[in-house]
């Protein structure tokens, strides 16, 4: 009688949403969510310096907000104010309106975003098939998928996608016209890529399917939905269609191929031609992604199976016919996949397509896909031989879902990707220079200045996105130029670099003039001049700087030195 009891509890279906057990699994979905974000805080406030990797480049610009005199003549900061879309933009500003740090922010919105998140996925799942247990099981996968990699904890605009999706999602099977409409509105100005898909997701619902045969909906909700979707839709875009960037055009095909930061190891690595697999389907750009939480997408493939086995799984018969609506979502997403490999890069990057949706669909299908499997497991185990091994595999089961980060991630849960910074000293020095200072560095800590010291730098390793050729090839030609000057052998060279961009710091890192150093940092292995300042330091030939550091030092702080850019033009050349 035990037995019944249990599959009453977990497995029973109700349409009552304030009923105690909807109460307790939507309770618990919340619990779970509030956990994984509270060890993602302790990692993020374990101290001063600390900081999401993506927010140094779509956050630390906006403390413009709370000071305007921050980041003047800034070409980094511009760029990435350019490219904020302008929902992300705004709340940023809002808050900063009322005294709010931007980057303090940034920390908190995770926590923020993951509880609306995890609400809206239980109440999809509900719609899907209603059993609550099924809503905890779906959430618990999302949000377990989602502290694994770093979208949410970044805090930018894709974190924003997660909840404003499912939104759109929820009140499609709701039918609430309005807050579809509503939802689309807000998925444009937050991340607006995603807007083709959900507009696509309406199209598709014009079409059923009975026997194999597509047939046109006879549902007049469908067509008028679909028709204020794409109108919404165009409304949103239409901005950004007239809109002229400064930073425009986007960069072609033909020129990506010309620069080494496109190939295999690049800053943006995207063409792998002699690695098919990988260029098509696991490539960080360039694929679908499938690389994702193995344990859903096992679990996902099951519910295609399922269906099959009726009288085992009876609780299949529940599943609303409306599961077609994650067929779709995988639809749209190949089509808007390959039509950003067709247009590339006028569509930015065709990974961002799929690999958001595999990340909503897993969770959902596998949710739907172990609920059924459970319940199929109880009511076998209401056979009284079965009952113990029924019991024990429905513990199985249920503890590997629940612990599956404790067991297969460890201390790799979550993981956010936070950066800590370690050389406070230094961040604190250039807190207390002034406002318009600009500072060269070919230093990978350069690109905490930023962030840490709201100081402008020339250059950074985390700033080299190449998309873009209004700003990419100023940039380029910065570190081009920046790398000559640092290796020249005449501090002539030196003395034009400084007053062609007006450089008020030089930051050196510990061993910058040997070969090691050069050849330990990678990411502007990809520009020319750094071989032939190699080859120059293996010839046992001097930089012109490395002279004057004893004289133009103005800070020393662990591995690094400040040298001030007045002292290095004062000082006559050799």
């Amino acid at each position: 009688m035990w037995i019944y009891y249990l599959w009453q509890f977990l497995s029973a279906s109700t349409d009552k949403k304030s009923s105690p057990k909807v109460i307790f699994w939507f309770t618990l979905s919340l619990t779970f969510a509030a956990l994984y974000s509270i060890l993602a805080l302790q990692q993020v406030f374990r101290g001063e310096y600390v900081v999401q990797d993506d927010a140094r480049q779509h956050v630390f610009w906006m403390r413009r907000f709370l000071d305007p005199e921050l980041f003047p003549q800034d070409l980094i900061a511009d760029y990435f104010q350019s490219v904020s879309p302008l929902g992300y933009t705004t709340v940023y500003k809002l808050m900063a309106g009322v005294g709010i740090d931007p980057i303090w922010f940034s920390k908190l919105l995770p926590v923020i975003l993951g509880l609306i998140t995890t609400g809206y996925c239980f109440g999809v799942c509900l719609q899907l098939l209603p059993v609550p247990m099924a809503g905890f099981i779906a959430s618990l996968l999302l949000n377990q998928s989602l502290w694994m990699q770093d979208d949410l904890g970044s805090a930018t605009p894709r974190a924003f996608l997660y909840p404003l999706f499912f939104m759109f999602l929820y009140y499609l099977l709701k039918k609430s016209s309005a807050l579809v409409n509503l939802s689309l509105a807000l998925i444009g100005l937050f991340y607006p890529s995603f807007i083709f898909i959900a507009v696509g997701i309406l199209v598709l619902r014009l079409w059923d399917w009975e026997s194999w045969q597509p047939r046109l909906s006879s549902n007049r909700h469908d067509y008028l939905l679909c028709a204020t979707g794409i109108g919404v839709a165009l409304l949103v875009l239409l901005p950004y269609a007239l809109s002229s960037s400064e930073f425009g055009p986007v960069i072609t095909v033909a020129e990506a191929r010309t620069l080494p930061e496109f190939e295999a190891g690049g800053r943006a690595s995207f063409f792998h031609d002699d690695k098919f697999w990988r260029f098509w389907f696991s490539a960080r750009n360039s694929g679908i992604r499938l690389s994702l939480n193995p344990a859903s997408l096992g679990a996902s493939f099951l519910l295609f199976m399922i269906p099959l086995y009726p009288r085992q799984f009876p609780l299949v018969k529940q599943v609303n016919r409306e599961v077609r609506l994650l067929l779709q979502i995988l639809v749209c997403s190949l089509i808007m996949f390959f039509i950003a490999h067709a247009l590339l890069f006028k569509l930015h990057l065709p990974s961002r397509y799929t690999m958001h949706s595999l990340r909503i669909v897993l969770p959902l299908a596998a949710a739907l896909a172990l609920t059924l499997i459970l319940d199929g497991l109880l009511y076998a185990g209401l056979n009284k031989k079965r009952s113990l091994l029924a019991v024990v595999i429905v513990a199985i089961i249920s503890t590997v879902t629940v612990f599956y980060p404790s067991l297969f991630w460890q201390k790799y849960f979550p993981n956010p990707g936070y950066r800590i910074g370690t050389v406070s000293p230094l961040y604190e020095f250039f807190q207390q220079q002034p406002k318009d200072i600009l500072i060269a560095s070919l230093a990978e800590e350069v690109n905490n200045l930023p962030v840490f010291s709201q100081r402008s730098i020339l250059v950074g390793s985390e700033y080299a996105i190449p998309y873009h050729i209004g700003y990419y090839r100023p940039f380029r030609r910065r570190v081009f130029e920046l790398i000559q000057a640092q290796y020249s052998q005449d501090l002539a060279d030196v003395s034009n670099f400084i007053q062609k961009y007006d450089i008020d710091f030089w930051v050196l890192e510990q061993g910058t003039f040997t070969p090691q150093y050069i050849a330990d940092l990678r990411w502007f292995k990809e520009f020319a001049p750094t071989q032939d300042a190699l080859a120059n330091l293996k010839q046992g030939i001097t930089p012109a700087l490395s002279k004057v550091i004893d004289k133009c030092s103005v800070y020393e702080t662990g591995r690094f030195t400040v040298l001030q850019a007045d002292c290095i033009l004062k000082t006559p050349p050799n």
